[in-house]
């Protein structure tokens, strides 16, 4: 199987790597910010939700914005794919510690924010989005799969489709099961075949063993549950063609290959 699709947009947020332009300054030259922020602050959420909202939901949010605005398209008329490892690992952990300690106090917004869908649907009711909105996890494979989800709906007809892939740290026995620290996100806005500028990819899935990720954005990330996304992003930063490996199952690899 493969296929062909145009990146018309990059949004890339991490912690001490806050924005594409400073990851490929990182990638470059090893430079880093001299004040990083500690989490994003989405435009898109009013004052009050952004203290509310989770980390997961404003690092989707921040990157999904920087994407769409990077390709210049309307949030609204883009259908998105949003992946992530478990979806909001912390409050995961918090409701099962409580339904098994103390059932009756679980608060209403951690229960609202623990959905898996939570950012998806911030996204849609921010930007007032009425394209479809699908939510993937696939464990360490979720970002291969969240792209190879955004590629089927490229081929069954969509000219663009956004995707989003975040996690956040994880806590409790969760952490045991799907280890993750600090925050890590970004999202590609794919356009079909060359209808737009920028590097074009394709696709190929096959089996076999994913090689272990390697590189600057790797080594510093390596805790993040997202991390195996990092050789894809690695590549785009550094410029120029070439080929990656992606974790996409259980012995199955995503083979990107990344064309000027």
């Amino acid at each position: 199987m493969s296929t062909q699709a145009t990146i018309a947009g990059i949004g890339f947020w991490a912690t001490g790597l806050p924005g594409w332009d400073v990851v490929r300054g990182f990638v470059a030259d090893g430079s880093l910010p001299e004040a990083a922020p500690r989490k994003p602050a989405p435009e898109l959420l009013a004052a009050n939700e952004r203290r509310r909202a989770p980390d997961t939901v404003a690092l989707a949010l921040e990157v999904a914005q920087a994407a769409c605005r990077a390709a210049a398209a309307d949030p609204q008329q883009v259908p998105s794919v949003f992946a992530s490892t478990h979806g909001e690992l912390a409050i995961t952990d918090y409701m099962c510690a409580t339904l098994a300690a103390e059932p009756r106090t679980i608060s209403p917004i951690r229960f609202h924010n623990s959905v898996h869908n939570a950012a998806a649907g911030y996204w849609t009711i921010g930007t007032g989005c009425m394209q479809p909105a699908t939510a993937v996890s696939a464990y360490r494979a979720s970002f291969a799969q969240g792209l190879l989800e955004a590629w089927a709906q490229l081929a069954a007809g969509e000219s663009q489709v956004l995707l989003v892939a975040y996690d956040a740290a994880a806590s409790g026995p969760l952490a045991t099961v799907s280890r993750s620290e600090g925050l890590l996100g970004a999202a590609l806005l794919l356009c079909a075949g060359r209808e737009a500028a920028g590097p074009r990819i394709t696709l190929e899935l096959q089996p076999g063993e994913a090689s272990a990720a390697d590189g600057v954005l790797a080594a510093r990330y390596a805790g993040n549950a997202m991390a195996p996304m990092l050789p894809l992003f690695e590549r785009l930063a550094r410029g120029g063609t070439g080929e990656v490996e992606l974790i996409a199952g259980r012995r199955q690899t995503l083979r990107v290959t990344v064309a000027a």
